[in-house]
């Protein structure tokens, strides 16, 4: 399994830390996210920021993810990536924004990557947890990855362990325990 190097997660969080806008942490968390996830055998960044044509919706990252036994081979092949990188948790109303974006572009997978994680409680799906639940009722799949699970990583195994947890979590369980 190909490395992460802990010392350029480090870095890229740090540029974020240090950003004076929303805009240059935003960027600083795509940078992150493309940097990690392009480490995953078969998966590549295909776009970033891109608006669609009405200029009504952003997506953040789009990843192509040609299946290898090694990387993401249980998931579609175009994977959406959503980055907030605030200093709250994200609320239910980020979050069904998001599933609205999945929801509109037939996509039945994506991840969003919120440094504090999202409101509610998980065991109460309540907040944003609902959100999340009510998307997997509806045939998509919401995963949230946070700050501290990306700083832990240091191998791309470990990145795809995780979004399969998480994926058996939401079957088993309807939402996400964070």
């Amino acid at each position: 399994m190909p490395r992460i190097s802990r010392t350029a997660i480090s870095k890229f969080f740090a540029i974020g830390d240090a950003a004076h806008t929303t805009t240059g942490k935003g960027r600083a968390l795509e940078d992150l996210v493309c940097y990690v996830f392009s480490k995953i055998p078969g998966v590549s960044v295909t776009k970033r920021n891109t608006l669609n044509q009405f200029e009504s919706e952003e997506i953040d990252v789009a990843f192509w993810n040609r299946p290898n036994p090694d990387g993401f081979y249980f998931l579609p092949n175009i994977v959406l990536v959503e980055c907030k990188n605030w200093s709250r948790a994200l609320g239910s109303e980020e979050v069904n924004w998001f599933d609205t974006k999945l929801r509109r572009r037939a996509q039945p997978f994506g991840i969003l990557v919120a440094t504090n994680g999202i409101t509610g409680n998980a065991l109460d799906v309540n907040a944003a947890h609902e959100i999340v639940r009510t998307a997997l009722a509806e045939g998509r799949q919401l995963v949230v990855l946070t700050r501290p699970e990306i700083e832990g990583f240091s191998h791309t195994n470990q990145i795809v362990e995780l979004i399969q947890e998480k994926l058996c979590e939401l079957a088993v369980a309807g939402t996400l325990f964070l």
